[in-house]
Formats: structure tokens, sequence, C-alpha cells
């Protein structure tokens, strides 16, 4: 087997829906213009959502210095990938377990869910034009800037308690499924909470388009006219902007069964299958499976799902702090975000001028982003090294120690996205 460096630079790819920020506020288009992307030239214009990092079939990360996609010099050298990765997943024809994404969200994406691995094989048959992959897609989002979310469902208080105080919100569900959500407290089973969550949500989502639009347009002058009232003050804002983006659209009124979380930079949320969701603002880390299939029941022109969206949630009611990821401490200089799935772990490397943080070797492979500053990482005790700046993409094979070293004045800031 041919002897290959285990560590060396990739060329992400960047992905331009239109929820993306525009131009150089985008954290995506600032990190491809560091990344060397052949033939990537920033428009200021252009809105720029998604940077790509992986072995993803629909825009799979390229190799520098070679004309060779990532899976392709994966599947040519399979040792990268160590002896215990490809026991427990499919790597064939060099597939990573996992996709490595930076997220610049200028404006909300639709309201979502992601299949487990068994619906996500089912829908792939049936719909492989729409679901273009088998694989589930658990994710986790890192806030880089101040972030913003819908994720997973409100406690059952909460939206009983948006029930009685939002008439336009209660009108656009039949009367028989508003008593049942709210008798059930405070002494009914979980099964029977979950059942009255659905026919709940399962109500909102199939509510007649001209009633949405009719009890949304009411809500929207009651908003601008001063008169919210107290329970409605947190979500006011989130209803305005969310009816701005998308006018007249369901998802507007998830703002009512749906966590709102904001989050700062370092902070962390894990969606498993079947957890409604939507980012709405800020620029994030994101790791997921290796799939790239969404269930969409709102906030988007694109294709919706809502019989498939409603059938695959789990209806777990709980605050945020339900799906919180709380970083542990992995090395010296650097924190761990390991959420519930053996998919992917993502570290946080940060480091300052002449500090050196040292990794042990990982049993699975590695792709590692610089996000702030320059420095190097170094490998075979130091005799060999890539220097590094922002926006820099690189792979690391398995079982190889490396070192990171800071270089400029202020923080080199790394996250590095791996399975073991």
């Amino acid at each position: 087997m041919a002897v290959v460096d285990p560590v060396f630079r990739i060329a992400p790819t960047t992905q331009n829906y239109d929820w993306g920020k525009i131009g150089n506020d985008s954290k995506v288009a600032q990190f491809a213009s560091g990344a060397e992307i052949s033939g990537f030239t920033l428009k200021e214009s252009a809105p720029y959502a998604e940077l790509w990092m992986g072995t993803h079939p629909k825009s799979p990360s390229g190799v520098l210095g070679s004309d060779q996609t990532l899976p392709e010099y994966l599947a040519a050298h399979p040792q990268l990938m160590g002896d215990h990765i490809p026991k427990r997943f499919d790597t064939a024809n060099g597939n990573l377990p996992f996709l490595f994404k930076v997220l610049a969200i200028g404006k909300a994406l639709s309201i979502q869910t992601h299949p487990d691995k068994k619906t996500a094989e089912e829908l792939h048959a049936a719909q492989p034009t729409v679901y273009t992959d088998p694989n589930h897609k658990p994710e986790m989002a890192l806030a880089l800037t101040s972030f913003k979310a819908l994720c997973g469902f409100r406690p059952l208080p909460q939206i009983a308690s948006y029930l009685k105080s939002v008439p336009e919100f209660r009108s656009l569900i039949p009367s028989v499924v508003v008593e049942q959500f709210l008798g059930i407290f405070p002494s009914a089973t979980v099964p029977e909470q979950k059942g009255a969550l659905r026919a709940l949500f399962a109500a909102l989502m199939t509510a007649e388009v001209p009633k949405i639009k009719e009890e949304l347009a009411k809500l929207i002058t009651r908003y601008q006219s001063g008169g919210a009232t107290e329970t409605e003050k947190d979500v006011k804002d989130l209803v305005l902007t969310l009816n701005e983006q998308f006018p007249g659209d369901i998802g507007v009124f998830c703002s009512f069964v749906l966590n709102y979380v904001s989050m700062e930079p370092g902070e962390a949320i894990f969606l498993g299958a079947g957890e409604p969701h939507a980012y709405v603002s800020g620029d994030i880390m994101e790791c997921m499976a290796n799939s790239d299939n969404v269930i969409r029941a709102g906030l988007t022109p694109k294709q919706k799902d809502i019989p498939n969206l409603v059938s695959g949630l789990t209806y777990i009611a709980a605050p945020p702090t339900n799906h919180m990821v709380k970083p542990t401490k992995f090395s010296q200089s650097t924190l761990s975000y390991d959420p519930p799935i053996p998919d992917f772990t993502v570290l946080e490397v940060k480091v300052r001028k002449g500090e050196v943080e040292s990794h042990k070797a990982i049993h699975g492979p590695s792709i590692a982003i610089v996000v702030e500053g320059t420095g190097s990482v170094e490998w075979q005790n130091g005799e060999k090294s890539l220097q590094l700046s922002t926006g820099n993409v690189v792979f690391l094979g398995a079982e190889v120690a490396v070192e990171f070293k800071g270089v400029s004045e202020g923080n080199f800031t790394v996250y590095r996205a791996f399975v073991e």
C-alpha cells in the first residue's frame, strides 16, 4: 500500500442558497476566500449560505494539488480511515460518516426535521430525487456569532398559554383539538401528552391557506399596533421577522409551538431525528451524519412534505436546555462537543501566539477548519507541518498525533470534526 501523508489540505465547496448572508458579511464567503477553492471569486451581491467539508456526493471536497475528489482519494488510500471505522460505518467509495459545514444564516431556514435511518431508506427508495440519500441526519450547531433558532417543541404549558392568549393561533385549530390539548393537564400520561401535541401540530400545519393568511394578517396588525399581551412579548419580534421574510406562511405560527433560543459563541445545540427546528439567524459550525435529507413544512418556497414531517416527529416537549450540548475538556486548550450519537464529535482548539496544543492519535478520520488567525499543524514528532490561515481546511487521517501551534497575535482557532 502506497505511503501517503496523513495530513493534507482539502478544498471545500460553497452553496449559494437564498437564505445565506450576502457577500463578505458571510463567514462562508470569508472562509471560502481563504480556502483556495479553484475558480472561487467572491461576489458582494451573492448569498453565501453553506461551506461543505466532506464526501457527500452532492458536493464533495477536493484534494489540493490533485485532480481527485476527497472520496476518490480516500477510496484509493483506505488506510486513512483506520481499522475501526469501516467496521462500524459504511465507508465504501471513500465515504466519511459525517459532513462538516459552516452556515451563514441571513434569513430563516425552513421549518424542518430529519428522518431516522429506517425512514431515510424508505423515503429515498420512494422519492430519490427529493430524498437523495438513504442516511439519517442527526446534527449539531455550534455558534460562531450570536445565533437564534427554533428547536424542539416548547413545554406543553407554554403552548397552552399561547393557545389561551393568542386568538389568531387558536382559531386555526379545531375546537375539539384545542379542548383535548388544554384538558391534558395535569394527570395525562406521556403517550397521551404526545398524542395531544401531535393532533395540535397536525391541525396547525394542515390549516387552510386562506385561513392562515387571514389570521396572520390580524396577528401582524395587532402586533404592529402595540397589542401584544404580556405572554406574547417574547415572540412578537420573531413573528414580525418571520412574516416579513415569508409573508402569510404557516411557519410563522410555529413560533408558538417551538422553543426560541438565543445562543452566543461557544454554545451548541443537538437535534436528533424527528426534532422540528429552523435556524433563524447567525453563523455556525454544523456537523451531521453524512446526509442532505430534509423534510420541510414551512418558511420555504421549496417542496413541503407535511405528512412525512408530522408522522416522523418525536413529539418530545421540553425546554431548549434539553437540546444543549455542554463542552468538556479534551486537552489543555481544546473543548469537546460530543452529542449522544456515534457519527461525529467536534473539537474547538484555541491557542495564542507561541502556544502549542497536542492531540493524541484519534482512531478515525478528521476534518479541521481554521476560523481565526494563523498557525500550523505538525505531525510525525514535528518532522512534517502545514502552515495554516483563516479558511484553510485540512484532512487528518486516523491514528496520527498532531500539534497545533499559534503564530499570529490573538487567537488561532480551529474546529475539528472526527469520528472514532
